[in-house]
């Protein structure tokens, strides 16, 4: 199995690491967590042209297909950007209703996510109880067992660590029911793994953004009138989040392109769901401390990284549950 980038991919993960640089997400990201979401819809906007979204899309709905590969590169910068809003759940949400066809509201729905001016909010309750940021989103479904609904109205907020994700509240058997039977619990199962691997491309993302910026802090801070990047303490931790982002790469785009060759790659995804989250989670904790805790960078546009790793650690599958889910996977060729 190939785990590397062809030309084609890499470069469309620069032209997107380009566009979003220019874009200043720090802005967008501070205003979506006060509440208002026009500059990060214009930063989907953007995503959306450049055909991000389209990625999880149909073409028959303007999308390029299911192209779980592509979806990964672009969900790294997106998380290395810190893009705000629900960029995992509008993917797995258009996964679900791709799969459903005629059984659901695809063709309602689909156009608007390809060309990015649709913000779709998606829970599966058998995951986890939230949908998120659902105050913002145009639409927000719920898969319950073998229902999918479409909730009214928003749930009880439930703050969140990371202050620009939003999390709402529902109930199991609340709003309009737009599909049921086994057709719903098998897209289910598709929606929830794409989710889990784009949530894991983003914690990688997050985890490159907070090496690289601590690199740079560390070489131009002083003390006793050398660089403290000259410490070999110093040296060993961000050698050590180095090591655990590397790692966790070649296992991101592995479960991709096992989940594009439609084989089972539940365990796989898993895995990688678990080192992406983990050394994101590293990548935090060193930056925190190396840039000399809260106090320091509570204000500082890292901030913003820090409190997205912890946040997507636990998104879409907890570091144990998905150990657990690795566990109970078959064996490779068993």
């Amino acid at each position: 199995m190939r785990f590397l980038l062809d030309a084609e991919q890499a470069e469309f993960g620069r032209t997107l690491g380009r566009m979003l640089a220019a874009a200043d997400t720090p802005a967008a990201v501070r205003a979506w967590g006060a509440g208002d979401s026009g500059p990060g819809r214009a930063v989907w906007r953007r995503l959306g042209a450049a055909g991000v979204f389209g990625l999880a899309v149909p073409e028959k709905y303007g999308g390029a297909g299911f192209l779980p590969v592509e979806l990964a590169v672009a969900y790294v910068e997106a998380g290395r950007y810190a893009v705000p809003g629900p960029l995992v759940e509008t993917a797995a949400a258009a996964v679900l209703l791709d799969r459903l066809g005629d059984a659901g509201p695809a063709g309602e729905r689909l156009p608007a996510v390809a060309a990015g001016d649709a913000v779709v909010s998606y829970a599966d309750l058998a995951c986890g109880p939230y949908a998120l940021d659902a105050t913002a989103a145009d639409a927000t479904l719920l898969v319950s067992g073998g229902t999918l609904r479409q909730a009214g109205g928003g749930g009880p907020v439930q703050p969140s660590v990371d202050p620009a994700r939003r999390l709402s509240r529902y109930a199991a058997d609340g709003g309009t029911v737009l599909a049921s039977g086994p057709a719903v619990r098998a897209a289910a199962a598709l929606a929830a793994d794409t989710a889990r691997l784009l949530t894991a491309a983003q914690a990688l993302g997050v985890g490159r953004r907070l090496l690289d910026d601590t690199v740079a802090y560390v070489k131009q801070r002083t003390q006793f009138g050398v660089a403290v990047g000259s410490f070999q303490a110093v040296k060993h931790r961000l050698a050590d989040v180095l090591l655990g982002l590397e790692f966790a790469e070649p296992l991101v785009f592995g479960a991709a392109v096992e989940l594009a060759g439609g084989g089972e790659a539940g365990g796989g995804i898993a895995m990688a769901k678990v080192a992406a989250g983990e050394a994101a989670y590293a990548a935090a904790r060193a930056a925190l401390q190396l840039h000399g805790a809260l106090g320091y960078t509570d204000e500082l546009p890292l901030s913003l990284w820090i409190r997205k790793a912890r946040a997507l650690r636990g998104a879409w599958g907890t570091p144990a549950e998905c150990r657990a889910r690795v566990l109970a996977s078959p064996a490779p060729g068993g």
